[in-house]
């Protein structure tokens, strides 16, 4: 790791933003469902009063959480989506570009059934048995335990977390739309270990090569929805040969990022805040193996993805669609952290999607 001073690419065409950090709780909807609170914050401080949604039928509550070694691909998530929700399960062989198992736990009627916890960066436990679906995290100061089974899939793995670990917690407001919202907390730099069993195998995960990302989500949104998002940890080592937990969260593109953006660098645990990120060249419709080159409005963050899977996914149900192109690759280049330090990446694995939503 190094310290120096540069300047890098810079988009006029980004909206400006204020980037207004959020230290203290503060309420996050007035009594008629109007957004209060528009910024960032390191811990989830925005108080989440569920009851004040005004369009209960438009909001969406999930846990989720995406584990990989860079081979293999864990999602693991219980979502309340007010019509209904689910418990769901999914591996993944990254190198074969396939599918391994693929379970689900549906149920109807959400709404203020399998209610989630207002914060999730805090010790708790959430469990719920849904349609012979077992979801059950359990959030401790230094580590997590996530757990998962149905019929012939089981799974648990074990999360290792800094001290006063912190994450980016954002609310994204909708212009036109003062009761509507996109509030997220994203949590890495999480080493796990742990076995993801299902017929006719199972698969382990080293706590050396794996990293797991926390997309706790609570949200009130249009109905048409469109987002970037990726998300990377890598371990790596400085001058002296300390090893350090490098790690990155960046999504937009959803609504007025004019109060923060979701874009922010972790090294041990702690967040280094950047501006607003945005990709090279548009990957649809047809080049998303292409690489992706990001770069930040503030020159902080420079990378290239050079993609070797696009794990593609289309729900269609009805009136509801949910299309992802989730694609993974190997990212090279330089980032720069908030005293200075620049540190070069080599061959780091991460992802970046590009997801169009009608729901």
């Amino acid at each position: 790791m190094t310290k120096k001073t540069y300047t890098g690419w810079q988009d006029p065409g980004f909206p400006e933003s204020l980037q207004r950090e959020y230290t203290e709780e503060t309420p996050l909807l007035a009594q008629d469902g109007t957004v209060l609170a528009a910024g960032w914050a390191r811990h989830t401080v925005f108080d989440y009063d569920r009851t004040r949604v005004r369009h209960v039928m438009r909001r969406k509550e999930w846990d989720f959480y995406q584990l990989s070694d860079g081979y293999y691909m864990a999602q693991i998530s219980f979502a309340n989506i007010s019509l209904g929700g689910y418990a769901s399960a999914v591996l993944v062989d990254l190198k074969e570009k396939k599918t391994l198992a693929s379970v689900m736990g549906p149920y109807l009627g959400g709404k203020d059934r399998y209610v989630l916890p207002k914060r999730g960066d805090v010790p708790g436990t959430v469990e719920f048995k849904v349609s012979g679906a077992v979801f059950r995290m359990v959030t401790e100061e230094t580590r997590r335990t996530l757990y998962f089974e149905k019929g012939d899939v089981s799974c648990s793995f074990e999360m290792e977390r800094f001290p006063d670990q912190e994450n980016i917690t954002t609310v994204i407001p909708f212009k036109g739309k003062p009761d509507r919202y996109f509030m997220t907390a994203k949590e890495n730099s999480m080493p796990c270990g742990g076995t993801f069993r299902y017929k006719g195998g199972e698969t382990v995960f080293s706590r050396e090569e794996t990293f797991c990302v926390m997309d706790w989500g609570r949200v009130c949104t249009p109905y048409s929805l469109v987002w970037y998002w990726g998300n990377g940890s890598k371990r790596i080592r400085d001058a002296a040969g300390k090893e350090h937990i490098f790690g990155f969260e960046i999504t937009w593109g959803i609504g007025d990022e004019s109060g923060a953006t979701e874009t922010c660098m972790f090294l041990d645990g702690k967040a280094h805040k950047f501006d607003a990120v945005d990709v090279e060249t548009f990957p649809k419709p047809d080049r998303y193996m292409e690489p992706w080159v990001f770069r930040s409005r503030d020159g902080r963050f420079e990378l290239t993805m050079t993609p070797f899977y696009d794990h593609h996914s289309d729900l269609n149900i009805l009136v509801m669609r949910m299309h992802s192109h989730q694609v993974h690759g190997l990212w090279n280049g330089r980032v720069m952290l908030d005293d200075g330090t620049v540190l070069e990446i080599r061959d780091m694995y991460a992802f970046c999607e590009y997801v169009e939503n009608r729901w």
